[in-house]
């Protein structure tokens, strides 16, 4: 690591509290593929966070798993799979590097950091599973889990009553077919400057317009306006 990259993790740890002996693990947990590609053109060796992003996500698995089995042992097999998907999301875990500031943090490339990098969901969440990793090959399980288990505790409770959904064009597909027996209608409204602009409609009716640099994402947004509509009213 060089000054500024050391300094950089150091303030990390420091603002977590936490004894750490291995920065350069830490240092590599948030180092996106960007920033490794831009030093590994100028000559520096470095290895980005995939290979701890990968041991992560089985870290989280594993601990999600586990709350799941002994908080709710009533639930079905079915219903912990459909609330693990959600809790291990990346939606969540992007609000967990964000809980932890994770974004102050990461190492990115020039064309990364001017593209909003930092605050974009799919990076914070790939660097919290390798977060996640770092702490477990640095602190062993016992530790990871009792660190990271009560955020997890927190969001399938959320998810378990029904406050907290991210894929809502499901959702909403479930309600309409509950209330009205018939499914949601999307429609591409227009298409500019890479922007989509999609409405939704349920039983003729317009209940949500979403806008997405993507024709998904643009459905996403709609659905989930939708799915408020209906749920209050």
């Amino acid at each position: 690591m060089n000054e500024y990259e050391l300094e950089t993790i150091k303030k990390m740890i420091r603002s977590l509290e936490w004894e750490v002996r291995d920065l350069q693990l830490f240092f590599q947990s948030m180092v996106h593929s960007s920033y490794a590609n831009e030093q590994k053109q100028a000559g520096r060796d470095i290895e980005s966070n995939e290979r701890l992003e990968f041991l992560g996500d089985a870290v989280v698995d594993l601990i999600v798993c586990d709350v799941l089995y002994k908080s709710y042992p009533g639930a079905s097999e079915g219903m912990m799979s459909k609330v693990k998907a959600a809790v291990a999301s990346e939606k969540v875990l992007s609000m967990m590097a964000r809980e932890y500031k994770l974004n102050e943090f990461l190492f990115l490339g020039k064309g990364e950091e001017l593209s909003g990098g930092r605050e974009r969901d799919s990076i914070l969440a790939d660097a919290m599973e390798a977060f996640i990793a770092a702490v477990y090959l640095s602190m062993g399980f016992e530790t990871t889990s009792r660190v990271f288990s009560e955020h997890f505790k927190k969001y399938s409770k959320l998810v378990m009553k029904g406050k907290l959904l991210f894929d809502y064009k499901t959702a909403l597909q479930e309600l309409t077919q509950e209330i009205y027996k018939i499914l949601p209608e999307y429609e591409v409204s227009t298409k500019k400057n890479n922007y989509f602009e999609v409405k939704v409609y349920v039983n003729g009716k317009l209940l949500g317009t979403g806008k997405g640099r993507s024709k998904k994402e643009a459905e996403k947004r709609a659905a989930e306006e939708a799915y408020k509509a209906l749920r209050n009213g």
